[in-house]
């Protein structure tokens, strides 16, 4: 992916990147899982998708913490939504993050 890329096609791919982390998470091991969701942040930031980057790096801290399988479920549904968010700006981003700190009180 190039930084020139139109937002929706970055989007598209980084959906199908979640789909399929999603599929996998009770098969991979943590470490497979983090090395994508990195890839996933780096994306985001790099096309000024600032939710999707936000909570990719929440769910980056939660594999960090030993959540694993089920629990990693929620966090890729708020990724999945942050991706395919229509607004990227700052106040955008705040939204998710407390998605993201409700997700880690409960």
């Amino acid at each position: 992916m190039t930084h020139g890329q139109p937002t929706v096609q970055v989007q598209a791919e980084l959906a199908a990147r979640v789909f399929a982390i999603g599929a996998r998470t009770n098969r991979d091991p943590a470490g497979t899982i983090a090395t994508e969701i990195d890839a996933i942040r780096r994306i985001a930031r790099a096309n000024g998708l600032l939710p999707a980057a936000a909570v990719a790096q929440a769910l980056e801290a939660a594999l960090g913490r030993g959540e694993r399988g089920p629990l990693i479920d929620g966090w890729l549904a708020i990724l999945r939504d942050a991706v395919g968010c229509e607004r990227h700006d700052a106040a955008a981003c705040e939204t998710f993050a407390a998605a993201c700190s409700v997700r880690l009180s409960s």
